[in-house]
């Protein structure tokens, strides 16, 4: 990633810069013309060609495994059934990395295409909001986990219920210390009765 930035830092290719139309730092044209077309480009295509590869790579292990498993399972209820839960997780787990992709895509598919397609910034705002969905897919995926893995949500409610307990301790303190502060600022004034 490193080298696709050299030639805008060293202002051979391009410059960094901010852009106020977009209230952005980026990769600015100098001498009318700019890498970051082929950036975007490279940038978008490279990590879903990595995604598309790995995942599949994945799901064809897990079923290239549950299949040798299988050749050398007897046939028994028990063991059908075993089947079964693993078809049904097989099945969860592509849609999972399924799920995760169409969220990248989602995500970064709009900052692509603006930068892309409209290099003159016609749209300004839109490329603001296609930033925001490129900076919003960082935090999507602990909430897929979450909605389809049932230890992630075990595991969240654990840490909010810890979570929620610390702060109800931490206030009960700070009322307790507030309340004993005040009962000992009331010992030390004088007494209205107490003569000079």
């Amino acid at each position: 990633i490193l080298f696709t930035q050299l030639p805008p830092l060293l202002g051979v290719w391009g410059q960094l810069g901010l852009d106020p139309s977009t209230f952005s730092c980026t990769i600015l044209e100098k001498n009318g013309t700019s890498p970051k077309k082929m950036i975007f480009l490279i940038g978008f295509v490279l990590p879903c060609i990595v995604i598309i590869v790995s995942y599949s790579c994945i799901f064809f292990r897990v079923k290239k495994t549950r299949k040798k498993l299988m050749s050398h399972v007897k046939s028994s209820s028990s063991q059908e059934s075993r089947r079964t839960n693993r078809e049904k997780e097989d099945n969860r787990l592509t849609k999972l990395m399924l799920l995760i992709f169409i969220c990248f895509l989602l995500c970064f598919l709009p900052l692509m295409i603006m930068n892309v397609f409209d290099d003159s910034i016609n749209y300004p705002v839109l490329h603001v909001v296609a930033s925001i969905m490129a900076w919003a897919s960082s935090v999507i995926n602990p909430f897929i986990y979450a909605a389809s893995n049932r230890q992630y949500r075990t595991a969240y409610s654990k840490f909010f219920t810890l979570l929620k307990g610390n702060v109800l301790q931490t206030h009960n303190n700070t009322r307790n210390s507030m309340k004993n502060s005040q009962h000992f600022s009331n010992k030390m004034q004088p007494s209205s009765n107490t003569k000079e």
